[in-house]
């Protein structure tokens, strides 16, 4: 059984900010199964977009969910990510954006490759 979207979001949203990042909810999805997507910003012009893993991925066990990067370089400038997350908007008007800020560039979510 999957973690609600909703609760998988508090739950982020708190471990971020316990570990000293700034993070907010930017956009309210579908509580129980709305795609999770995190924008990670360095504060430095660098940022990152994760999105959902794909589901022929099998989650290991001990895991709510697996992200992705969203582009193939490493960082990315804020600008491009923004008009990134608005076709996903137009694609998927349920989704939820969660903006993390932290220098050091921790995401805070389990990432695969």
């Amino acid at each position: 059984m999957r973690l609600r979207s909703d609760i998988f979001v508090s739950a982020l949203i708190r471990r971020a900010e316990i570990e000293g990042a700034t993070a907010m909810l930017r956009r309210r999805g579908a509580a129980e199964a709305g795609a999770i997507f995190v924008k990670l910003d360095r504060l430095d012009g660098h940022a990152a977009l994760y999105g959902p893993a794909p589901q022929s991925i099998d989650l290991p066990e001990g895991f709510a969910r697996l992200f992705v990067r969203l582009h193939d370089e490493e960082w990315r400038d804020p600008i491009s990510l923004e008009q990134r997350l608005q076709k996903e908007i137009s694609f998927d008007p349920d989704l939820w954006i969660i903006e993390i800020e932290d220098r050091q560039g921790r995401p805070f979510i389990d990432v695969v490759s």
